[in-house]
């Protein structure tokens, strides 16, 4: 069984593939998808790598920016 720090790893990784899969599915960049959101294209790469671990308002500006409902980014 996952420890509760190796489960949040294993979560913050999922979601970072998650924004990867979707961005990718959208033709966009990460500097380009950085700009659309109004974060910076390393903390998009951070985050999609699971080394970065987004608040809910950063959330919620990455789904706003893949043009998906919040929940839709949860669909591991």
């Amino acid at each position: 069984m996952l420890s509760g720090m190796e489960n949040t790893k294993d979560i913050t990784v999922r979601f970072g593939q998650r924004v990867k899969t979707l961005r990718l599915q959208l033709g966009l960049s990460q500097e380009a998808f950085a700009d659309k959101c109004g974060l910076d294209r390393t903390y998009i790469s951070g985050i999609e790598r699971g080394v970065r671990n987004p608040t809910l308002e950063v959330i919620a500006v990455i789904a706003d920016g893949l043009q998906i409902e919040l929940s839709d980014l949860f669909v591991l």
